[in-house]
């Protein structure tokens, strides 16, 4: 196959030559010179396996041969002169009757199914012509089951083209899922009733061709596809920029739906990132902006009372801040890793760069800057998940890739093939789309994937090596393999456990025989060491192979973004209200609980004014009430911030790609944070406030002032685009009920809203074409209304949008000839006595704070623990479940002890982000110990 790829060769289809890829198979080759040919079991990602018989052709032997056979065009590979036939009547007649046959027991219920009007069945059942069911017969039937609160079943609908358990098991690494079969009849499912336990379950809905597996979540306030308005966004929940698209209705959120992105999250998205929006639906969201008054702890968590609160009317907000900001001593910014670049550039703007803190706590804003530097000044490019996926050996250096970054974690999961595919297709001559060929072939061979973390994780059951141990232990390992690797590298003295030198000597010769080796790790252990020695290594490769590649996951969505805006840190923040150099703190989209340990953030919250920006009535906000061990005021003045769907803005990842979110819809008096600074700034008439009235207008400053964003703007079109002299719409032609919607209050349907700051438009009047890729609001085309249209969005199908994937790369390695290396190596990890060294555990669900507020979401939230080695636990007479307290300082919590025995003895694990575990920031050390009483969860005295 090697020897197939770029080529082309010429082939036959209605008698007319066309130019296809030598590797393709006929179907790929058709839909992607735009051809319609109908077919279920083949998927892009996951390619053929010939199960459904629907993608038919005739293929003749020449141009004499009038016979031809049926022949089935995903498992035919483009040959230089084949001859091929869409339209043939015989292979016309074959595929009517296989939608025949499929449609036997199909139920007539389309026009209550929640696929209704997207399904790639009633698309392919058109494109076929089948009309008219001719059966009367008693159709087959199955029992349901409940599959968790992301995904409901009907089973009745299934056609069996296998794509389900496919892509769950073969493709996500699912366990818990799977096809039952007897005599004729075929069931996929569970062994029984119970919560898909994969992240990735909520894909079913996308790739199932029926209704089999619909969206739980959108069925409690289901809307037909083409009555939802959409706009392009990018996904808030990690730091992976996954490309979404979230549609509303009557001002609600209704769903999020993947948007493909080649170089990114291609075909799929993970439950966070689909099942998390429902924080914008909260009915405690701030709406209005009002002043806070009156003892903090009645205020209401729950949403705005009016009983302490003074809301601001339209004209009242800006003067009185101005009144604020203009009598004040000294001001100080706090920004936001989940806030928009242009938003916290404002704030820096606003509260001058030496009173611009970046929000980040103390020690990750250490590791920002040092993550930067490293992506940045070293030689070694940071590969985006598509380039992930194609890596042919991993080492994973204690970061918990599936819980913080689950989508990379799927692109790992690619990975562990590549290396026993390339043996496959090379000895074999099997073509790479020959799925089950493929994977037969290949049986349980995976390629080299080492994970070096401080407990277990769900990578560990395809991985060629496991090491489990402390932070600095797992370095010192990294530090060891980069020795290994090159001469150039700085010794890694021992002591070293015969099992930690057996591991790193197998790393270092997975590595060096990879052909596109990478390193994966990041800022989640808290531990520079852990970055220091993962760039190490990606360096030594690079030495001798310069497709060595370099992934560092930070934490939140704009983490990067925040940290190329520089900024002191949070630390600086609290003494500059300490020692009253600044009196006035405004606080933009950030919940400073999180990032100061109690006291810290007691001290900075006595400031005398502390205006919030936020959407969520967070601690900052409504401060800590009486019954905790400090009682700490929250915000004075609160504005109510716009959340992704309803603001626009720019995000970077931790690639490195800069990306745009467009607003969906507007409501209420909520406003992208950015727009209320420059208001603000406008207000106090300060100097080029002027010049800031666009997002545009923010980044082409931005873009000057920072040479690290330079090319942001190229992100996406600027708000002056037009196609034609007209804006993109962000509704379907098919929009309707715009004059219903509002009946209730005037029979007269109003102006659309304008929308100055983008070249998107709130109606369904506009260009009707395929625009520019980053203003794609939904994927469709004539007879295809199914997500499988993105076929006519790509250049080539499973390849790039055309015209380029969305996004423009900010980091790039630098040109140097050779790596400067890391010399501090930690020394061995040495437990203290009576504490713990106690580290963060990540849970893909609870651990990020915006999506653990949807309600689907939270009921996959688990309670929180402490985690403890077994023998730890031994040794202190702890069982399973036993309460505990642990002291960090001044705050403690009481948890049930978790024991685990891959927990490295002298540390313990403790959930990070779960409710209410604030007021300590980690890795910390911390004392355990066993209490008389308490709440599970709480902190305590």
């Amino acid at each position: 196959m090697d020897k197939l790829e770029g080529k082309t060769v010429t082939v036959y289809i209605e008698g007319k030559p066309c130019q296809v890829k030598a590797e393709q198979n006929m179907l790929e080759a058709c839909l992607s010179l735009g051809m319609d040919l109908p077919y279920f079991c083949w998927h892009p990602a996951m390619h053929s396996v010939g199960a459904c018989r629907q993608c038919a052709v005739k293929q003749f032997k020449d141009e004499n041969d009038k016979k031809g056979k049926i022949v089935m065009s995903c498992m035919t590979q483009a040959a230089e002169g084949m001859r091929i036939s869409i339209k043939d009547p015989e292979a016309v007649k074959f595929r009517a009757g296989v939608i025949e046959w499929l449609m036997l027991n199909h139920p007539h219920d389309c026009p209550v199914c929640d696929e209704g009007g997207e399904c790639h069945l009633q698309d392919m059942t058109v494109m076929t012509g089948h009309t008219y069911r001719r059966t009367r017969f008693k159709k087959r039937t199955h029992k349901n089951q409940y599959l968790g609160p992301f995904i409901n079943h009907e089973m009745n609908r299934c056609i069996q083209c296998y794509r389900c358990v496919r892509f769950y098991n073969h493709y996500a690494g699912g366990r818990d899922f799977g096809v039952f079969g007897a005599h004729d009849n075929v069931y996929f499912g569970r062994h029984e009733d119970g919560v898909l336990e994969s992240e990735f379950s909520g894909n079913l809905v996308e790739v199932c061709p029926t209704g089999v597996f619909t969206d739980r979540v959108f069925k409690k306030c289901y809307t037909r596809k083409w009555d939802l308005q959409t706009a392009p966004s990018i996904c808030v929940h990690c730091s992976m920029g996954c490309n979404i698209i979230p549609g509303e209705r009557y001002g609600n959120l209704r769903r999020i739906r993947n948007r493909y992105n080649g170089e990114v999250n291609g075909y799929f998205i993970c439950d966070r990132g689909r099942y998390g929006f429902e924080f914008a639906n909260s009915p405690g969201r701030i709406r209005e902006p009002y002043l806070a008054s009156g003892d903090v702890s009645s205020l209401a968590v729950e949403g705005p009372d009016g009983k302490n609160k003074k809301i601001l009317a339209e004209g009242e907000v800006l003067p009185y801040l101005k009144t604020v900001i203009g009598g004040a001593k000294g001001i100080i910014g706090i920004g936001s890793p989940r806030a928009s670049l242009e938003a916290n550039y404002l704030l820096r703007k606003l509260a001058g760069p030496g009173n611009f803190c970046s929000g980040f706590s103390e020690a990750e804003s250490g590791l920002m800057r040092e993550m930067i530097s490293i992506l940045s000044g070293g030689p070694v490019r940071t590969p985006s998940l598509r380039e992930a996926a194609m890596s042919d050996a991993v080492l994973v250096l204690g970061q918990d890739v599936p819980n913080t970054a689950p989508m990379l974690g799927l692109a790992l999961r690619q990975a562990v093939r590549q290396k026993p595919m390339d043996r496959v297709l090379r000895e074999l001559k099997i073509p790479h789309w020959n799925d089950y060929a493929v994977r037969d072939a290949m049986q349980e061979e995976r390629g080299p994937l080492f994970m070096a973390s401080v407990t277990g994780g769900r990578l560990d059951d395809i991985a060629a090596g496991v090491f489990h141990a402390a932070p600095d232990d797992i370095a010192r390992i990294g530090f060891r393999v980069a020795q290994a690797l090159s001469p150039n590298a700085p010794r890694a003295e021992g002591p070293f456990s015969a099992e930690a030198l057996s591991f790193a000597d197998r790393v270092a010769k997975g590595l060096k025989e990879a052909k596109r080796p990478l390193v994966v790790s990041g800022t989640g252990m808290g531990s520079l060491a852990l970055l220091q020695a993962a760039a190490n290594i990606a360096w030594a490769l690079w030495e001798g192979n310069r497709n060595a590649a370099l992934s560092l996951v930070a934490q939140e969505c704009n983490s990067v973004g925040l940290a190329l805006l520089g900024g002191t840190g949070i630390n600086d923040a609290v003494r500059a209200v300490e020692e009253k150099r600044a009196d006035t703190v405004i606080i933009l989209e950030n919940d400073v609980f999180d990032r100061l340990d109690l006291p810290g953030a007691e001290a900075l919250l006595r400031a005398r004014q502390v205006i919030v920006l936020d959407f969520l009535p967070t601690h900052t906000v409504n401060g800590l009430p009486k019954n905790h061990m400090v009682s700490v005021a929250g915000a004075a003045v609160v504005l109510p911030s716009a959340p992704f769907a309803e603001g626009s803005g720019t995000l970077v990842s931790s690639e490195g790609r800069a990306q745009r979110f467009y607003k969906v819809f507007s409501a209420g008096r909520a406003e992208e944070s950015w727009r209320w600074l420059r208001d603000l700034m406008v207000d106090l008439g300060m100097p080029g406030s002027e010049a800031l009235f666009s997002p545009d207008e923010v980044l082409s400053a931005m873009e000057r002032e920072f040479p690290a964003m330079r090319g942001i703007v190229e992100a996406a079109p600027a708000s002056d685009f037009r196609i034609d002299g007209m804006k993109v719409p962000r509704q379907p032609k098919r929009y309707s009920g715009r004059t219903a919607i509002r009946a209730a209050m005037d029979v007269h349907e109003p102006k659309p809203a304008e929308d100055a700051d983008s070249p998107l438009s709130f109606s369904m009047e506009g260009y009707d074409g395929q625009p520019p890729s980053p203003l794609i609001s939904r994927f469709w085309a004539p007879g295809w209304n199914s997500v499988q249209s993105v076929n006519k969005f790509q250049s080539e199908v499973g390849g790039p949008l055309r015209g380029g994937d969305p996004g423009r790369r900010l980091i790039e390695p630098s040109k140097v000839k050779q790596a400067s290396y890391f010399t501090d190596i930690p020394g061995p990890f040495a437990p203290r006595g009576n504490e713990f060294f106690v580290v963060p555990l990540y849970h893909v669900f609870g651990s990020e704070k915006l999506s653990a507020l949807s309600p689907g979401i939270g009921e996959r939230v688990p309670s929180p623990y402490i985690a403890l080695n077994t023998e730890d636990a031994k040794s202190k007479a702890l069982s399973q479940g036993e309460e505990v307290r642990i002291d960090f300082g001044v705050v403690s919590f009481r948890l049930p002890v978790e024991l685990d025995p891959l927990m490295p003895r002298g540390a313990a694990g403790f959930p990070f982000g779960l409710p209410g575990l604030h007021g300590v920031v980690l890795p910390a050390w911390g004392r355990i110990s066993v209490p008389g009483a308490g709440a599970g969860g709480q902190a305590v005295e």
